[in-house]
C-alpha cells in the first residue's frame, strides 16, 4: 500500500534552499546522510489537470490565509514573484526560493481533502 509521496525540487543552490525550508519555513527534517536533508511536508492532495502541451508538474504550498502568510514570510525576507491573483479555485501567489526556483502558494477556495 502506498503510504506517502516524496517530492524532489531541483535547485541551482540546494544548500540555500535546504536552509530556507529548515530555517525560514521551519519544516521538520532528518539528515539522510552527508547533509542531504529530507523535510516533512504538511498533508497534501493531488490534482490531475488536462494539457495540450507537454506534461508537467507543479508544487503549491497551501495556507488558510494567503495575505497573512505572505506578511509572515515577507518579514523573514521572502520575495514574492507575482502578486496575489484570484482564480476560480483560490487566491494564489508564488515565492522565490534562494536557489532561483519558484514555489506556488495558495489559499484554496474549493473543498479540500485535508
Amino acid at each position: 500500500m502506498i503510504n506517502g509521496a516524496h517530492v524532489i525540487i531541483y535547485s541551482r543552490d540546494p544548500e540555500a534552499d535546504r536552509a530556507f525550508f529548515r530555517d525560514t519555513l521551519g519544516h521538520q527534517h532528518v539528515d539522510a546522510g552527508h547533509g542531504w536533508l529530507i523535510f516533512r511536508l504538511p498533508p497534501a492532495e493531488l490534482a490531475l489537470h488536462p494539457t495540450d502541451g507537454e506534461p508537467a508538474h507543479e508544487l503549491f504550498l497551501m495556507c488558510d490565509d494567503v495575505e497573512a502568510t505572505m506578511a509572515e514570510l515577507a518579514a523573514k525576507g521572502v520575495e514574492f514573484t507575482i502578486p496575489v491573483t484570484e482564480e476560480r479555485w483560490g487566491l494564489r501567489t508564488a515565492l522565490r526560493l534562494p536557489g532561483g526556483g519558484e514555489l506556488g502558494l495558495y489559499e484554496p477556495r474549493h473543498p479540500v481533502t485535508i
